[in-house]
């Protein structure tokens, strides 16, 4: 088996795309994986941390912004997009792949309509419940699209779609250290309540001000905070807690590795509504309030969030409306433990487990002979 990976920008696409990668791994050892993305974006860093090779094309996204710099960063998109179609042509012609797989971000696009075009059969996999515009265009011609969401036939051919969920980390997937020695190892106390705030492998402004705002709130309601604040606000935050006294109180982290243990380790998460966070949010079965970030493609995250509110699994803010409610609404939540326990049951229950081994077999399935 040899195999192109195509996609990044975020965590929320680079993860379920190295997460299928361990599961062909697994089924074939000697298979011949290759990750294409884009130069000076997180996957470049992150899947050679995983152990894979990757191939960098100096594709670009739109700035919608419309400053000066961005402009002319804007005027440069279609010199972008020519060197990368030259460059990825070169890539699949030599590396003569089986089958390439489409996770979304910038890279996809180039990659999985060159290969189309070559004849090689491609897989998308399309992780949010809204399905992004490259993805949209990218399935005239794809083989198979695994999706997590039903309803997909909105924007895909319906006799290619297949129900497969998103594919999450194993140690997620399969969560396995318990609470007390996940406690311990965040310096929490393991009888207190214990709140969780992610917003992303980026980190999320709104959230991060959120507590900024309110830093004082976890010492007068004996909550205890594991936050993780992304790179760009990480040394305000530590700040901030040192100078209110509120170390025991509140643990910062620029970027959690451990996530089974940030997960086993809270109470209650406060997230932003990625598709892959919601999937690994589902598979733990904890009650959560999502805050939807307002600057992503199509308002997805909204509809993520919409698609686990209908059904009692979770609580969703407004950004905009995140520093004075978000925190008043994880405490009435942890404050009763009934509520606690039916967004627990009501979440568990849309946990999708072994997706990616399900996406390996659509794969395995269309693979060039």
């Amino acid at each position: 088996m040899k195999a192109i990976i195509s996609g990044g920008g975020s965590g929320g696409h680079i993860f379920p795309a190295i997460a299928i990668a361990n599961a062909m791994k697994k089924r074939w050892p000697d298979a011949e994986l290759l990750f294409v993305g884009a130069e000076g974006r997180m996957e470049m860093e992150k899947v050679p941390a995983a152990g894979y090779a990757i191939e960098g094309l100096p594709i670009a996204g739109l700035q919608r912004k419309l400053t000066l710099s961005n402009i002319l960063k804007n005027l440069q998109l279609p010199l972008r997009m020519m060197r990368s179609n030259r460059k990825v042509r070169g890539i699949l012609r030599q590396f003569s792949p089986d089958v390439v797989i489409g996770v979304g971000g910038f890279a996809s696009q180039p990659t999985l309509k060159a290969a189309e075009k070559m004849g090689i059969p491609t897989v998308i996999q399309e992780q949010n419940s809204y399905a992004g515009l490259t993805n949209k265009m990218l399935a005239e011609k794809a083989k198979v699209i695994c999706v997590a969401y039903e309803g997909m036939e909105r924007f895909f051919p319906a006799d290619r779609i297949v129900l497969t969920g998103n594919p999450v980390r194993s140690d997620i997937e399969h969560l396995q250290v318990s609470p007390d020695e996940s406690r311990a190892a965040f310096g929490v106390d393991k009888t207190g309540r214990v709140l969780l705030s992610v917003g992303g492998s980026l980190g999320a402004r709104s959230i991060n001000q959120m507590i900024l705002d309110n830093i004082d709130f976890f010492k007068q309601n004996n909550i205890q905070l594991i936050w993780q604040t992304g790179r760009h606000m990480y040394e305000q935050a530590v700040a901030a807690v040192d100078k209110a006294e509120a170390t025991q109180y509140i643990k910062v982290h620029q970027f959690i590795t451990r996530m089974d243990m940030a997960y086993a380790a809270a109470d209650m998460v406060i997230s932003r509504a990625g598709a892959i966070a919601i999937s690994e949010l589902c598979l733990i079965g904890k009650p959560v309030i999502l805050i939807p970030s307002p600057n992503v493609a199509e308002d997805h995250q909204t509809k993520n969030a919409m698609a686990l509110v209908s059904r009692g699994a979770a609580r969703m803010v407004k950004d905009a409306d995140c520093s004075r409610l978000g925190l008043n609404l994880a405490k009435s939540i942890l404050d009763h433990t009934e509520t606690m326990q039916q967004m627990s049951q009501a979440i568990r229950q849309m946990g999708v487990e072994g997706a990616a081994e399900k996406i390996v077999d659509q794969i395995e399935r269309i693979a060039k002979k």
